[in-house]
């Protein structure tokens, strides 16, 4: 790595089980290349910051449907407490 990127702190993914890391390894491949290969800036950020959210949302996408959402895809309601 040609320069620290605080960032990459968030791309780890040796803890998730195997489904959801083979899932989330391409994008920590992704931004180890990123940091390897551009200089460091605002741009670099944003890309990281952006790349990050992309891998939540896929993370996300690979879970489970919670128990409710499963019996309805169209009441996207929440209960309140």
């Amino acid at each position: 790595m040609s320069h620290p990127a605080p960032i990459l702190r968030f791309f780890k993914f040796g803890h998730l089980p195997d489904h959801l890391r083979s899932v989330s390894a391409p994008f920590a491949d992704l931004a180890n290349q990123l940091v390897d290969n551009l200089p460091p800036g605002p741009e670099l950020s944003v890309a990281l910051r952006k790349l990050l959210e992309s891998k939540d949302a896929a993370v996300r996408a690979a879970l489970p449907a919670p128990p409710e959402a499963q019996n309805s895809d169209t009441d996207t309601r929440t209960e309140h407490v």
